[in-house]
C-alpha cells in the first residue's frame, strides 16, 4: 500500500468576497475566464466533461471554444463515446480548474447541438492537419493498428485537397442551470459559492468548504 498523506498544498491566494459576486454566473465567469487568460494560464480553456449513461459515468479533457449567451461550445465525434452517452442522457457536468489562481468552476446542465452552419464554419477554420485529423478518425472505435491511421492521415494531408466538415463531426452546447465557483482558502476554509436557475433569476448561496 502507498499512502499519499504528505501531499499538501495550503491556500489563500484569494478570497471570494460578497463584494464579488454579482446577480448572474456568466458574469463571473467571464471575469475569472478573463483573468485566467491575463495570468496566462496553460490551457485555460481546457475543461472536464462528464457524462453517463446508465448511471456509469465518464470524464475527459474538452476544450472551450466558444461562449455564447445560451452556453458552452465545445466540437467533437458525434460517434464518440462522449456523444453517444449526450444521446441518451443530456445532463453533464463541466469542470475547470486553474491551479495557479486556486480556482475551479462547476457548470451542470443540458447538452444539446449547436446548428449544422456553426459547425461548418468552425470545422472550416481550423489548421488544415486538425480537419484530415477530424476526417480520419474513428473517435473511441478500437485502433488495432496505430500505422494505419497514419498513413490515412498522411495520405489526406498529401492530397491537400479541401475537405468538407465530416457528418459524424460537430459542435455541442452545455446549456448551463447551475454553478459553483471554488476559491481556495487557507486552512481549508475555501470560499464555494452557488448559482441555481430558478425560472428566469438564479438563486445564489454559499456552501460549506
Amino acid at each position: 500500500m502507498k499512502q499519499y498523506h504528505h501531499i499538501r498544498q495550503n491556500y489563500g491566494k484569494n478570497e471570494l468576497q460578497e463584494s464579488m459576486i454579482p446577480e448572474y454566473p456568466a458574469e463571473l465567469f467571464s471575469a475569472w475566464f478573463d483573468n485566467a487568460l491575463k495570468q496566462a494560464v496553460p490551457d485555460a480553456n481546457a475543461m472536464v466533461l462528464s457524462t453517463a449513461k446508465e448511471g456509469r459515468p465518464s470524464s475527459r479533457i474538452v476544450l472551450l471554444k466558444e461562449l455564447k449567451e445560451s452556453g458552452f461550445v465545445f466540437f467533437t465525434n458525434y460517434n464518440s463515446r462522449k456523444a453517444k452517452e449526450i444521446s441518451t442522457n443530456q445532463n453533464a457536468c463541466l469542470l475547470f480548474f486553474w491551479p495557479q489562481l486556486e480556482q475551479q468552476i462547476r457548470i451542470e446542465g443540458l447538452v444539446e447541438k449547436v446548428s449544422e452552419a456553426d459547425s461548418i464554419a468552425y470545422f472550416q477554420s481550423r489548421p488544415f492537419a486538425s480537419q484530415v485529423g477530424a476526417t480520419v478518425s474513428r473517435q473511441s472505435e478500437i485502433l488495432k493498428d496505430k500505422q494505419h491511421l497514419k498513413q490515412d492521415f498522411e495520405a489526406l494531408l498529401r492530397a491537400k485537397e479541401p475537405l468538407k466538415k465530416p457528418a459524424n463531426w460537430g459542435g455541442y452546447q452545455l446549456v448551463p442551470d447551475y454553478y459553483e465557483f471554488w476559491q481556495g482558502g487557507a486552512d481549508r476554509l475555501h470560499d464555494r459559492v452557488g448559482y441555481k436557475r430558478v425560472a428566469e433569476a438564479w438563486e445564489i448561496f454559499r456552501l460549506y468548504p
